[in-house]
């Protein structure tokens, strides 16, 4: 079975529901433990990884994909130019 990958600010898909309701998880640790927050109230748990890795349904939104590019559409400063 293919190992699930995910990285840190990942957005994840849990199997279970939080108690508010929400089964969206934002990743906010990494380690031998996974703290996760859950997105619609933001109550952060830490789970260990195996349990995290059996309860993960999928990666919603990849952190990978939110990052600014450096250079990008930064403001700039009227004082310098």
């Amino acid at each position: 079975m293919e190992r699930k990958s995910f990285q840190l600010g990942d957005i994840v898909l849990m199997k279970k529901n939080h108690p508010c309701g929400s089964n969206e998880m934002e990743i906010i640790r990494m380690g031998m433990d996974i703290r996760i927050k859950c997105v619609g109230c933001k109550h952060s748990v830490l789970v260990p990884r195996a349990k995290f890795e059996k309860n993960m349904r999928k990666v919603l939104r990849s952190a990978a994909g939110n990052e600014e590019q450096p250079g990008g559409s930064a403001p700039t400063n009227p004082a310098n130019q």
